[in-house]
């Protein structure tokens, strides 16, 4: 009897990164080991210098105890070789929103976008007053109003190198904005036929300072404009219906998705169609990548470093690119009005990984947490759901909202989401314990835009009330 015991004391275990390569050979690890044990574990296999944080999954399932007790729990035969999963955390912990800390009036119709700078140190909005809004965060007032557009502005994007903004508008012009002064900086960019439904700059470890981006309309085309020659420089047509979203992806191709149920993938020296993503059933309206964080975010990160230099910025950028991305492909998830979302490899394949079902009405904001290890969607059935970032398996659904959810954000930590609705309250939810962290009602009505400043420490949101609201921890 003896014997028998000392032998099924150990677990025979395989260490995989998210991606399923294994780290070294299976090894036989103590029925007492827990997730501390394995940290170390790794750190010593990876020969990390600075002991990084890591979170441990065995079949899509955190493991927070020792490992006897999940195998006793769960009923595991300790025959097979157990797969444990391990996921490096970000060694900074962001602190969750509680508090309103300034509602600022100022725009006299509905805000329709907000946007933080990639460095977290200045805000936009955009609103049906057909004004671009700069606030002053540390006043928490307004600073600039930048009028121009002859409509509702409907979408902003800052350069990633923070030094440009660029609005779309109900009348499909663009404007072009100095930050620093609140001026336009030339003419509106005219060329669309219709309204703006999207932006997206070109990434700054590509090219930098920043000068190109593509914007998406709803008359079917999307355009790459260069703010240097104040032009558009290509048209990417092909779609036979409106264009819902656009993202310019970090190897430097663009991805379009349109109300033609079809996802474009384009290169950006001549706007050649290098490929065609099909299988949804109806509109795709909202796209995300995985190293989205990265690219909006350029060189900033949340020690809030300053560069002196684009050549610098680039190098940084390639090194923050490189190390997100890590040896796997770019990933793509689709959100459409059939209820269901897509993963895709697009670099790898034209068909989808997987086919993501369970929302019950139509998705409208998609959204890979920083570091890319889950997707976020919103969804009009009053959910959000959060799923497996590599497979695209669901994980998790957060209910509390009573209306349409409308936007996402993620923190900079990827441990908090945020989530605004058409009830007129903004909610945190926590990614570990799966539940809501944080409820905070103050709006007076439907809450169109959310975004989790990129440095953490605030959030900003605007709706059909009119007043921008700033939250902090």
């Amino acid at each position: 009897m003896e014997v028998e015991t000392e032998a099924t004391n150990n677990v025979m275990c395989l260490l995989t990164d998210p991606e399923g390569t294994p780290l070294g050979a299976p090894m036989y690890l103590p029925q007492n080991a827990g997730p501390q044990q394995l940290q170390q574990i790794v750190n010593k296999l990876l020969n990390n210098e600075e002991k990084l944080p890591y979170a441990f999954y065995i079949l899509d399932q955190e493991l927070l105890v020792q490992l006897g007790t999940y195998l006793e729990k769960h009923k595991v035969s300790v025959e097979k070789v157990l797969s444990i999963v391990y996921q490096p955390q970000a060694v900074f912990r962001i602190r969750p929103v509680n508090r309103c800390s300034a509602t600022i009036a100022g725009h006299t119709e509905a805000v329709l976008s907000v946007a933080f700078s990639p460095d977290g140190r200045q805000l936009a909005s955009g609103s049906g007053d057909t004004t671009v809004r700069l606030w002053d965060l540390n006043t928490q007032t307004p600073m600039f109003t930048c009028t121009g557009h002859k409509n509702w502005v409907l979408c902003i994007a800052w350069s990633p190198d923070g030094k440009h903004l660029v609005s779309g508008s109900k009348a499909g012009e663009l404007q072009c904005w100095n930050p620093q002064t609140g001026k336009p900086s030339g003419n509106p960019l005219i060329g669309h036929k219709k309204w703006i439904t999207g932006i997206s700059w070109e990434p700054v470890h590509l090219n930098a300072p920043c000068r190109r981006f593509v914007s998406s309309s709803k008359d079917g085309d999307a355009r790459i404009w260069d703010i240097t020659l104040r032009k558009c420089v290509i048209c990417l047509s092909g779609h036979t219906l409106a264009v819902t979203c656009v993202k310019w992806g970090g190897d430097g191709v663009i991805y379009t998705g349109s109300q033609d149920c079809t996802i474009k993938v384009w290169e950006t020296t001549q706007g050649k169609l290098i490929r065609e993503l099909k299988g949804h059933g109806h509109w795709v309206n909202s796209l995300a990548l995985s190293t989205e964080y990265v690219l909006r975010t350029g060189a900033f990160d949340h020690t809030g470093k300053q560069y002196s230099s684009p050549e610098e910025m680039k190098k940084v950028a390639l090194e923050r690119y490189n190390k997100m991305k890590g040896n796997a492909p770019e990933r793509l998830v689709s959100g459409s009005d059939d209820f269901t979302m897509f993963l895709w490899e697009p670099a790898v394949s034209k068909h989808p990984k997987t086919r993501m079902t369970g929302h019950q009405q139509l998705v409208n904001h998609v959204y890979f947490s920083p570091d890319g290890q889950w997707v976020a969607s919103a969804s009009f059935d009053k959910s959000v759901k959060l799923w497996n970032g590599a497979t695209g398996k669901f994980v998790a659904a957060f209910r509390g909202h009573v209306g349409p959810v409308y936007q996402i954000s993620w923190s900079a930590d990827s441990r908090l989401l945020l989530s605004g609705s058409k009830d007129s309250t903004l909610k945190v939810w926590d990614i570990r314990t799966q539940k809501l962290k944080q409820d905070l009602p103050g709006h007076a009505d439907e809450v169109f835009a959310v975004d989790w400043s990129p440095d953490g420490e605030k959030v900003a949101s605007g709706g059909k009330d009119k007043v921008l609201k700033l939250w902090m921890g």
